[in-house]
């Protein structure tokens, strides 16, 4: 419980650390703007801001979402017997025409 609460402070840290990122990127070209100078690119330490609150940010939300299920199908079909493989509940009809087909049938109450 203790790393959880460690990488959500760190998750927190990250997106803070990318939104400054953005709040110097926009400021500097304000700068650049008032300067009257020619843009060429980000400083190197608002690009290495960027790409590191991003790693950190990605690697901490991995971690506090947990246990990801597997993408393959075989391992949730592993389990699974060949009577119960094609078992579908929703597609279960118990008010169909075949009574009606049945000269024998006899209904005992109305059903609709």
């Amino acid at each position: 419980m203790g790393s959880t609460f460690f990488n959500k402070l760190l998750l927190i840290a990250g997106f803070a650390s990318l939104a400054h990122a953005a709040f110097s990127a926009a400021h500097h070209r304000t700068y650049l703007r008032l300067t009257e100078q020619e843009w060429n690119s980000l400083p190197l330490d608002i690009i290495l801001q960027t790409v590191i609150s991003l790693v950190v940010v990605v690697y901490n939300i991995i971690e506090v979402v947990g246990h990801f299920k597997e993408i393959r199908a075989t391992v949730d079909m592993q389990q699974k017997t060949w009577d119960t493989l094609g078992n579908f509940p929703s597609f279960y009809s118990f008010n169909h025409r075949g009574r009606a087909l049945n000269p024998g049938y006899t209904p005992s109450e109305k059903v609709q």
